[in-house]
């Protein structure tokens, strides 16, 4: 069976076009990388959302941004900046778990209000030349609001749906139901992604051998634990321990070096954002040394925590 294509999830505050770019570089393996989702805050789009999906920041990567919207007049907001930014591909989020957003009917908090969730899509057909898909969720309560929702993304013309098999009310806890994924996908029409809780290369074909009509992976945690997944599913061999510290510390350089040109808050600010690099990454390293990374309040005891912490996995 050959590879399935392998798509970045997006994860707010993580896979940003600098971790996108350094991640692509160093250690690839990805076909698509999605944006974090852009949406109207305080009546506009906030200006790092309009910097993270411009072109000059995504170079030599596959990107599709993504969008959250209540109702179709925010999406008619979003769409310009997308199209201005030359992006024939947009990506509608119906999946977002978080309460705050959630109880005001934006991703898995629109999945129990199918009549919006048509407006909001319906939407997009005015976007003729773009390409849309939608990420989403069982649902919010239960696992029947998306197959009530299964017609309607049959009749529409979307390129894809990405589906991640819990409940919103879930967000990242519990199992994984494949069950319900599966009545989903005996369903649908259109190409299907499989999302949700892929940590190994086993994982991955274990999934891809139970759904043979997959379109394709997406996965998040699992890619920011371990960045070389993708490469190493599509190879078909792991990496070993001196090559993946070798390249994290790859990748770690260019993040740092990323976000020192990038932000304006001086050393705190820059500390506080590399701490979130280390947040998923490499999950099973010296405890010590993370601990250190997560408390320290100085740059150059940050520096040396993450050479200890590399130095002890090699």
């Amino acid at each position: 069976m050959n590879p399935l294509p392998i798509h970045f999830a997006p994860l707010q505050g993580h896979t940003e076009a600098v971790y996108r770019q350094a991640h692509a570089r160093v250690f690839g393996g990805v076909d698509t990388y999605y944006s974090p989702f852009v949406r109207i805050e305080h009546g506009e789009i906030r200006r790092r959302d309009v910097r993270d999906i411009s072109p000059e920041h995504n170079q030599a990567l596959h990107l599709i941004p993504q969008l959250m919207a209540p109702d179709a007049d925010k999406l008619e907001q979003i769409m310009p900046l997308f199209i201005e930014k030359g992006h024939r591909e947009a990506n509608i989020n119906l999946g977002c778990p978080f309460p705050l957003l959630a109880k005001r009917h934006n991703g898995a908090g629109m999945l129990p209000h199918p009549e919006e969730v048509r407006s909001l899509l319906e939407a997009a057909t005015k976007y003729p030349d773009v390409h849309f898909s939608v990420k989403l969720r069982l649902g919010w309560e239960n696992a029947e609001e998306c197959l009530a929702l299964l017609p309607l993304f049959n009749e529409l013309p979307l390129s894809h749906l990405i589906l991640h098999p819990r409940l919103g009310k879930q967000q990242y806890k519990g199992e994984v139901d494949l069950d319900a994924f599966e009545a989903f996908y005996n369903g649908c029409s259109k190409p299907l992604y499989y999302n949700g809780d892929l940590h190994t290369t086993a994982d991955i074909h274990t999934i891809a051998g139970r759904f043979p009509r997959l379109a394709g992976i997406v996965i998040g945690r699992g890619l920011l634990a371990n960045p070389a997944l993708a490469q190493e599913y599509r190879e078909g061999k792991s990496l070993s321990t001196d090559e993946m510290a070798k390249k994290v510390g790859q990748l770690h350089a260019m993040v740092f070096a990323g976000y020192q040109e990038q932000l304006q808050g001086g050393e705190a600010q820059l500390l506080m954002k590399m701490k979130s690099f280390w947040e998923y990454l490499l999950p099973d390293t010296d405890r010590k040394a993370r601990k250190i990374i997560h408390k320290t309040s100085k740059l150059s005891n940050y520096r040396a925590a993450v050479s200890n912490l590399l130095g002890s996995y090699r």
